[in-house]
């Protein structure tokens, strides 16, 4: 049921799977309005949203600052074609540049989109800079890069790959955070000739568990790249732009990649993707890369809205807190009940609480327990809770989710 003018009307959720396809597994909820941290569904029920539209609600729901970039740009211009300078485009590339380790910025309009870009990126790379005929990028296992072809098939989980074969080829697959492993597959892989051009890691890989990366592992692997000319790339699209509690994952590992790329929270929720890379290795030339509605004067806006809210609201600093606040409460939780939980994980504002493999219960279990309680959080695997709110999250919420997931435990376990 819907609230409208104090009348209640039903939700038809049979005319909306008449019309979509059932490519997403729905939970039987449809969201009406938010504000903050809090989103309410059609029959005027709240929740509290530790979602944040899967790490993407920057600053949650009807951000005033958000609410105002939008309003103001669409009244001026929101959209024009790249093959003219977009002075907002140029603001937000140097917001960017100035506050990570880039020198150029591409904008599309999706995580999927700029790791795309980044793969052929390091494709033109390989074959103009480094003269291999057919080069190879790394990507780990469990990791996951987006639903392009070429994404999914850099994504090291073979059932995203399911019925999509012939996939692109040029991939091959380490274990995430082991140095040998990746020794071993670049020598396997060259056999004495280098035929590895880029290796392409999630600083913390989300949909493969809320697994943090290895600090030594990185920075060894950086010296790897910098003694073989291999392209180190950091697939930032969920952890980027302050939900580690710093700017950019890849500041938590103590190293600087050669391109990376951002997209979810970049603009809070505005369709918007980013391509970043050092100067040595912007190789890209008019025409071999492009994107219709990447880089528009709306999104970029609202982009460079939010980016200056982190620094005006001192947001960084609110996420640090409120990630130790709610690891320390659910590893409370983990140590009450240590028949069900085995780990808690994560940096700043993305945790994982790991469900033990050897139970029943999945992680789409608590999640649907704790809906019924008001609490939304998704899973990151099926034995994986995943914790992402807003980043504006205040620490009496932080209390109130972690009452409700208790509440929802509770009623599992009785």
């Amino acid at each position: 049921m819907a609230i409208e003018s104090g009348v209640n009307i039903p939700y038809n959720s049979s005319d909306f799977d008449k019309y979509i396809m059932t490519t997403y597994g729905r939970f039987p909820l449809a969201l009406e309005r938010g504000l903050g941290c809090r989103v309410w569904d059609t029959s005027g029920r709240e929740y509290l949203d530790f979602v944040a539209g899967i790490a993407t609600c920057t600053l949650g729901h009807a951000h005033p600052g958000m609410v105002e970039a939008v309003t103001r740009q669409i009244q001026t211009l929101h959209h024009v074609s790249n093959l003219y300078y977009i002075p907002q485009q140029g603001d937000l590339g140097k917001w960017l540049v100035e506050h990570s380790c880039a020198d150029r910025v591409f904008f599309c309009n999706s995580g999927a989109e700029a790791n795309e870009g980044a793969i052929k990126l390091a494709r033109k790379y390989a074959h103009t800079v480094l003269d291999l005929e057919k080069p190879v990028i790394l990507t780990a296992k469990a990791s996951f890069h987006g639903r392009t072809l070429a994404t999914v098939t850099a994504t090291g989980q073979p059932k995203y790959q399911k019925y999509f074969d012939p996939l692109v080829p040029g991939f091959s697959y380490v274990p995430y955070n082991d140095i040998e492993a990746l020794k071993n597959a670049i020598a396997e892989i060259d056999e004495g000739n280098q035929r590895v051009a880029a290796i392409m890691l999630e600083a913390l890989q989300g949909e493969g568990g809320v697994c943090p990366g290895n600090k030594e592992y990185f920075q060894e692997l950086r010296e790897i790249c910098d003694d073989t000319g291999i392209l180190l790339i950091l697939d930032e699209v969920q952890v980027g732009m302050g939900r580690t509690g710093k700017y950019w994952g890849y500041e938590n590992l103590g190293i600087e990649p050669d391109i990376f790329t951002s997209a979810k929270g970049l603009a809070g929720g505005i369709p918007i993707g980013a391509l970043m890379c050092k100067k040595f290795c912007d190789v890209f030339g008019p025409g071999e890369h492009a994107s219709t509605f990447g880089g528009n004067p709306f999104a970029c806006a609202v982009g460079l809205t939010v980016a200056q809210t982190l620094e005006k609201e001192n947001i960084l600093q609110n996420v640090q807190e409120r990630g130790e606040q709610l690891r320390m409460k659910l590893t409370a939780i983990a140590d009450r009940y240590p028949d069900l939980f085995t780990e808690v994980r994560g940096w700043g504002l993305m945790n994982g609480m790991e469900l033990k493999a050897d139970i029943e219960l999945t992680s789409i279990d608590v999640v649907k327990a704790a809906m019924e309680q008001g609490l939304l959080l998704v899973p990151a695997g099926p034995k994986v809770l995943r914790f992402v709110p807003p980043l504006i999250v205040s620490a009496e919420e932080i209390e109130k989710a972690v009452h409700l997931l208790e509440n929802a435990i509770a009623s599992l376990t009785s």
